[in-house]
């Protein structure tokens, strides 16, 4: 079976080998991958990963439809023929790992756990920032391994998944969560299932983005999800913009409704030895490891613009300060009196 990975970056080549390696190292055959008004020089390691095979790169610059970025991405990869010819589909973001818990740890596994499938829920299991400050050039799934509890009430967020479904008709679009415009001559043939292999109502085929609340939906499968990073990366992640609401601005709320660091998760280990093999293949070409390194001091000088910005230096101290129990590392510290006073203009004397 040929699974494809649908997946749309700005401004994050620094990741992207990383969650390229995971991903083939957990049986992805091809990903489509959609970039976006790039500065870092993602668009550039997207066109040498397509001439090197399994990826397929589409600038996605714009003008956009209604629905924002991603859903124009989804509507062109809808048409494109990778996403056609494919015998599995999963849109995913480049925060998001597949983390399989059966078997070998890869699709295949997966499925012969759950040969009955059409759909598959891969509910998020949120990750905080496990009280990392500055942003380092480390693999994000040795870094951050504090995770929210596996059964959750709050917030309803927590419970979205991402669908992995088979590509025979029932579906004519992909979507961001589920897969949309359905084929109702084909739809009482859908068989959807949860990350534990229970079998869903029929609703699910139709509608819901969320899994149930109050149970662990982990049990076969789950997508780990690091939506926060460092603070830095944050930072960085705040003037990125965000791909569906692109118009919301990321603030402390975003933060605090994620950044749970309860429970230690260390599962998606289970393919490491894979993930740094793939990554070291990609990293012996010379061009994408001058573009990975490229990136790395990129994130680091434009995280020093932006805090000459208030904005984003009034983000970064809230941050800081929502962590009372993390000791603020003396480099940030100082790193932030040494900006405290640009763009403050100097008071006049009263006459």
């Amino acid at each position: 079976m040929r699974h494809v990975a649908i997946l749309c970056v700005r401004n994050e080549a620094a990741f992207l080998l990383e969650w390229l390696a995971h991903h083939r190292a957990v049986g992805f055959d091809h990903f489509v991958i959609f970039s976006n008004n790039c500065q870092d020089g993602t668009d550039a390691m997207l066109d040498r990963l397509e001439q090197m095979g399994g990826v397929t790169h589409i600038r996605n610059d714009g003008p956009y439809d209604k629905g924002g970025i991603q859903f124009t991405a989804l509507k062109i990869a809808a048409k494109h023929e990778a996403v056609r010819h494919a015998d599995w589909l999963l849109p995913l973001d480049v925060d998001e790992f597949v983390n399989i818990h059966c078997g070998d740890h890869t699709l295949a596994a997966l499925h012969a756990a759950i040969p009955d499938a059409t759909a598959i829920t891969l509910t998020w299991r949120l990750f905080g920032a496990a009280g990392q400050v500055r942003y380092s050039d480390v693999a994000v799934l040795d870094t951050f391994t504090r995770a929210a509890p596996a059964v959750m009430y709050w917030p309803w967020r927590a419970a979205m998944f991402k669908t992995l479904y088979c590509n025979d008709g029932t579906y004519k679009k992909p979507g961001v969560h589920r897969p949309r415009d359905s084929n109702d001559k084909r739809l009482a043939q859908a068989r959807w299932f949860d990350g534990n292999g229970t079998p869903l109502p029929a609703h699910f085929a139709r509608k819901r983005i969320f899994s149930n609340f109050g149970q662990d939906n982990y049990g076969l499968v789950q997508l780990n999800h690091y939506p926060l990073g460092a603070m830095e990366s944050y930072v960085l992640k705040a003037d990125r913009g965000r791909a569906v609401h692109s118009d919301d601005l990321l603030g402390l709320d975003y933060w605090i409704e994620r950044n749970f660091n309860t429970d230690e998760d260390t599962t998606i280990q289970s393919v490491a030895p894979e993930r740094r093999a793939h990554l070291d293949a990609l990293k012996d070409d010379e061009v994408l490891a001058k573009l990975h390194a490229e990136a790395v001091l990129w994130r680091s000088a434009r995280f020093e613009t932006l805090l000459q910005k208030e904005p984003f230096r009034a983000l970064f101290g809230r941050l800081l300060m929502a962590a009372p129990s993390i000791p603020v590392p003396r480099a940030a510290a100082e790193f932030m009196v040494r900006h405290a006073n640009i763009g403050r203009q100097t008071p006049k004397r009263a006459p």
